[in-house]
């Protein structure tokens, strides 16, 4: 009796202990994603006052390029790959710097049309500022990572206002296929009092409810089915695209700064070549779309390119609200392809190329709910789970650890980095599989020897 009461006595000082820091650091980052999301605005309104507002980037990259380097280089890229990599490899603990200078960088690129998101960065500063909070009470190592999940968790829930979504996506982008279940409390409370600071604070969120969806029938599940395979096409386009352009920056061997002109010199180049349309945030193009209105259907690719350039070449943001960007028009390219509602569809691309790019399909499922409604959750979970599956063992962060093997006709090392990922077949695990390849070659090389004859 002794051991059972000493059992729940030690779990309820736990359990109070948790929500009181996990509900310090709610309020810490729900209070600095405000002050973040504001400032962005206000910088944003300031860089758009002239029509050409973008022939300052180059001067905006080289500027923030150069603060990063020479006082946060931590604070380079889109902000939730320095998280992870903090996570895994530092126990949590970031600089206090990163703070001001990820603000700084990121409105700057932002603000003068870097194709970017703000989600990364609010991520970045709250759990800087959580890091600096586990140093501040003297935690340790374990419970700095716990603390800085929770900021990961706060911070995407202020950004889009989604508290659900945003705390399992702090636990589900750490490690693919794993949610370490001891975290969610302290997860969820900081999610939520973080999205209910933000909101008191003045952000709003203008969310897309979808009040009917159509019927699910036979027809509209095979659609569905070559959405989600659609969807995962797009996401590891997007993956690739960013691998590509970042080796291609990393060639170049001149000062870092100097890359940032010469990105920002590229992207006004490739302006003038197709549209303005894909600079910046892009939450017109997003809201367009999520509403029913077509987009060019190709926008989709120029959104990934000229991300990878904004984001290999010096600049600073985030990555999700130019998937979210790339997701609805994917989608609406897609409707229209296929005759279909276009406002369903771009609802649907958007959560699973968040699925299929950063591996988090219950995030995205959930999200799917909390911004559009609870009737497309059916259409949205099963597009989101297989455009999971289709980008194989990748994503746009590097440092996520690899926790489960997708196939069990794929040989993969689990626990490693996903950059470091090299997954090989295995057949003899897979008897129909291994005949299906089998009766390929053998059509194959008999096709070859009739020829011969």
């Amino acid at each position: 009796m002794k051991k059972i009461f000493a059992e729940e006595t030690i779990l309820f000082i736990s359990l109070v202990k948790w929500f009181f820091l996990s509900s310090i650091v709610g309020i810490i980052v729900g209070c600095s994603t405000a002050v973040f999301l504001k400032l962005l605005d206000w910088g944003i309104g300031i860089g758009q006052f002239h029509a050409r507002y973008y022939i300052l980037l180059p001067i905006a990259m080289f500027i923030s390029s150069l603060f990063v380097k020479l006082f946060a280089p931590d604070a380079q890229g889109h902000g939730t790959e320095k998280i992870l990599e903090a996570i895994h490899k530092r126990s949590g603990k970031i600089k206090f710097q990163v703070v001001p200078i990820k603000l700084i960088s990121t409105i700057l690129t932002i603000a003068t049309g870097g194709s970017a998101g703000k989600e990364g960065p609010a991520a970045q500063i709250g759990s800087g500022l959580a890091s600096s909070f586990a140093g501040l009470i003297r935690a340790n190592n374990r419970e700095r990572k716990r603390l800085v999940i929770c900021g990961i968790s706060a911070g995407f829930a202020a950004v889009f206002g989604t508290p659900i979504a945003g705390a399992i996506f702090g636990l589900e982008v750490l490690v693919a296929g794993v949610i370490v279940h001891e975290d969610l409390f302290p997860s969820f409370v900081a999610g939520v009092i973080s999205f209910q600071v933000a909101s008191l604070l003045g952000i709003v969120y203008n969310h897309n409810i979808i009040t009917v969806a159509p019927t699910l029938n036979s027809s509209l599940f095979v659609i569905i089915i070559f959405a989600g395979i659609f969807f995962g096409l797009c996401s590891l386009y997007l993956i690739e695209i960013l691998n590509f352009i970042a080796r291609l920056a990393q060639k170049i061997n001149i000062w870092e700064p100097i890359k940032g002109l010469i990105g920002g010199l590229i992207i006004i180049f490739l302006v003038y070549l197709f549209s303005d349309s894909y600079l910046g945030l892009g939450l017109e193009t997003i809201d367009t779309t999520l509403k029913g209105g077509n987009v060019i259907w190709y926008a989709f690719l120029l959104k990934g390119m000229f991300t990878a350039i904004t984001l290999s070449f010096g600049g600073s943001g985030g990555l999700i609200t130019p998937i979210f960007f790339i997701g609805t028009t994917a989608g609406a390219a897609f409707a229209q392809l296929f005759n279909q509602d276009i406002s369903t569809f771009a609802s649907i691309g958007l959560v699973s190329l968040l699925a299929g790019t950063t591996n988090t399909p219950i995030a995205s499922s959930i999200m799917a709910i909390e911004m559009f409604g609870s009737h497309i959750a059916p259409y949205a979970a099963l597009a989101c789970i297989i455009s999971f599956l289709m980008t194989g063992h990748r994503c746009v962060y590097p440092s996520q650890l690899l926790g489960i093997q997708k196939s069990m006709s794929l040989s993969v090392n689990i626990g490693m980095d996903m950059d470091k990922i090299k997954a090989s077949v295995k057949l003899q695990d897979n008897i129909i599989l291994h005949r299906i390849i089998s009766l390929l070659r053998w059509k194959k090389n008999n096709g070859d020897k009739s020829q011969g004859n």
